[in-house]
């Protein structure tokens, strides 16, 4: 919907993604935590016992001051393929994890390479709101959420050149067309 140098915002329709809870201080030991039960539950160890495909990204969410000591927690999702967009497979319940539904949004995007990893996810963060107060969407509005912004990884930790990730932050346009930035401050 808009493109600058170093950001873009998104529109985002309706979408069902999986989401697996993880009350850790690091954002790497919740992140394969999390993996590993979305992979159990796509790989079947759901009440279907349906196997799934993979989706990309993985999509892990920091919910602030709610982990151990006021930290962080954080929620860790995949995105459900169409064919279970409406009627997900229910997770075996030792799994923990829940269907997370999201309305059409508006997501502010920065791309960032290498690992995303705890020393470096908080910067990338930062520099997407530098550009954001730098830009036309200095006068967005940010939506409240219950998540302060979210990390989208999109290759296998394996893959050590070339790697795509993502800081997401969901912003509020003001054209109900689509993700339009505020040109002028509400009086």
């Amino acid at each position: 919907m808009h493109s600058e140098s170093d950001f873009e915002v998104r529109l985002y329709g309706e979408s069902v993604w999986m989401g697996a809870p993880a009350d850790q201080i690091s954002f790497e030991k919740a992140t394969r935590d999390g993996f590993h039960r979305l992979f159990q539950f796509i790989e079947g160890a759901n009440l279907n016992f349906s196997r799934i495909p993979m989706t990309v990204p993985v999509l892990t969410s920091v919910v602030p001051g709610a982990g151990p000591l006021q930290s962080s927690a954080y929620n860790i999702k995949f995105y459900l393929p169409v064919q279970f967009q409406d009627s997900p497979p229910l997770p075996l319940p030792e799994l923990n994890l829940k269907p997370d539904s999201w309305k059409t949004r508006c997501i502010a995007v920065r791309k960032f390479s290498g690992f995303a990893r705890d020393n470096n996810i908080v910067k990338e963060a930062q520099k997407l709101a530098v550009s954001l107060s730098r830009s036309a969407w200095a006068n967005a509005s940010f939506v409240q959420s219950e998540y302060a912004y979210s990390i989208a990884q999109y290759n296998s930790p394996f893959k050590f050149i070339g790697r795509i990730n993502e800081v997401w932050v969901v912003v509020d346009g003001s054209e109900p067309a689509g993700c339009k930035p505020r040109l002028v401050a509400e009086v």
